[in-house]
């Protein structure tokens, strides 16, 4: 039986050898982040200039979705490389246990972003 150490380790180094799951993507999600970055500019001039309130909630709102559609597409790459990564294990003694560190992230990082 392996400690969780050890299993978190595994999954780490196969992390750094296969990389993440979003690194085939990864240029777009860069460009989708560049432009929420230049959003939330426009929010802070926004405030600097004294708009109307209901006119920066709405960018507010804006950012936060797009923000949700990044995160979802990195909650679906995480699950569809990194779990099932994990359930390629060879090793059966690690396997499982991969399995469930991967999912609990999964599953962790959903729970973040409900709150």
């Amino acid at each position: 039986m392996t400690t969780q150490d050890e299993t978190s380790a595994a999954t780490l180094d196969a992390d750094r050898v296969q990389g993440h799951g979003y690194t085939a993507n990864k240029e777009a999600y860069l460009r989708r982040l560049k432009r929420i970055e230049g959003q939330v500019r426009g929010i802070a001039r926004m405030v600097d200039e004294d708009k109307y309130c209901i006119d920066i909630l709405t960018q507010v709102s804006a950012v936060t979705k797009a923000l949700h559609a990044v995160s979802l597409g990195l909650v679906e790459e995480h699950i569809g490389h990194c779990v099932v990564g994990a359930a390629s294990e060879p090793d059966p003694d690690l396997r499982a246990e991969a399995i469930d560190v991967k999912v609990k992230e999964a599953a962790d990082a959903i729970g973040r972003l409900l709150r």
